[in-house]
Parts: C-alpha cells; structure tokens; sequence
C-alpha cells in the first residue's frame, strides 16, 4: 500500500526539519533545466541560440538502442508479446513511476492501428489500477520523444494530499523527494502486475 501524504511528509521532516529545504536533485545540472538564480532570485536560463537536433537514443548507428538490445528482467513488472512495462530498478520519490514501451523498435507516430488500440486498453488499466490503490491523487500519464527513438509511455502517480506536488510539477518532485520504502513499493509494482495480468500478459514483479 503506497505511503499516506502524512507519511510522506513524516519522512521529508525526518530528513531536513520542518522548515529544512530537499537537496536540488541532479537535473539542476541538465542543459535543458530552464531555471537559474540571478541577484538571489529564480529567473528563466538565457535561450540558448538554435542549434542542430542531437541523434536520439536508437537513432545513432554507432550507438544502438539500448532498449532493442533487451530489457533488464530485473525491472520488468509486466509483459506481453509487444508490450514491456519496467521499474526504474530502485523506489522513487512518488508512490509510483513505471514505463510501457513497445516490443519493436517503433516510434508513437509509427503505432498501426491494432497497437495504438492496445496502447490505449493498457494505459487505461494502468490508470484505473494505480489510481486505486490506496492514497494516490492522480495517475499521470507522459510521453517524451527526445530522449529514445524506441516508443515509451511514462506513468506516475502522485500522493494524495500533497497539495503542492499537482500538475506538472509532480515529474520534478519525482526527483526532489527522497524515495519511499522498497517494500512498500515492491509491494505495489506487485499488484499493479498481477491486475494488469488479468488481461493478458506475464505479471514479473
């Protein structure tokens, strides 16, 4: 069962104060972070002129797409014929964070129709499965095609309570807060894997 908004905010409390500010997490780093701190106050990085599109992951011939050369077992929660829904290996800061990614090496505009109404089935229970288990808001659904030519489909859920953590938003607080318990989560990566197999498909976690 994920963790209560109270037990959340028990843990952060416990690991900076009640007024003790989470470290910045490592996308502050990341080129594309669009903010900084000018005269002590947050303000939009300079846009940086145009430039040329960087290969995708999967796209560059030197470098091979990670996910065609196989999924790690370990972060498997579930798993069909065409489909592959993975874990990011270790708890997160939300409840939950897991991601659907097609079989073949295929981009979102590249889907048929059969696929696309696979995908549409599966997010669906993915959203109704995670949205019901205890003490989760919202199930965010996202999709990002910058980073991997090879389709995949983000799903996070966010604490219920945690009225800052809304929006948006909820992909960075994913990173700013500290993960929650792995027995709690793999607890939860279990039942989201075995309901989803109800439909089809191996449950793995």
């Amino acid at each position: 069962m994920p963790e209560s908004a109270e037990e959340v905010y028990a843990r952060v409390v416990a690991a900076v104060g009640e007024d003790g500010h989470l470290p910045m997490p490592a996308i502050g780093e990341w080129d594309v972070f669009p903010w900084t701190v000018v005269d002590d106050t947050v303000a939009p990085r300079v846009l940086p002129a145009p430039a040329p599109e960087p290969p995708r992951y999967g796209e560059d011939p030197e470098k091979p797409c990670g996910s065609c050369a196989g999924f790690d077992p370990d972060r498997i929660v579930w798993e069909d014929e065409h489909w592959v829904l993975t874990h990011d290996a270790k708890p997160t800061g939300l409840p939950l964070v897991v991601v659907l990614h097609t079989r073949e090496h295929l981009d979102f505009a590249d889907l048929d129709d059969d696929l696309a109404s696979q995908l549409g089935r599966i997010s669906t229970r993915l959203s109704r499965i995670i949205g019901n288990l205890p003490h989760i808001g919202r199930v965010h659904v996202n999709r990002w095609g910058d980073g991997s030519a090879h389709f995949h489909l983000w799903f996070f859920a966010r604490t219920e309570g945690l009225a800052s953590i809304l929006g948006s938003y909820a992909v960075e607080w994913d990173e700013i807060l500290p993960p929650g318990p792995e027995d709690v989560w793999r607890a939860d990566l279990h039942t989201v894997a075995t309901k989803l197999a109800n439909w089809g498909g191996h449950a793995r976690a």
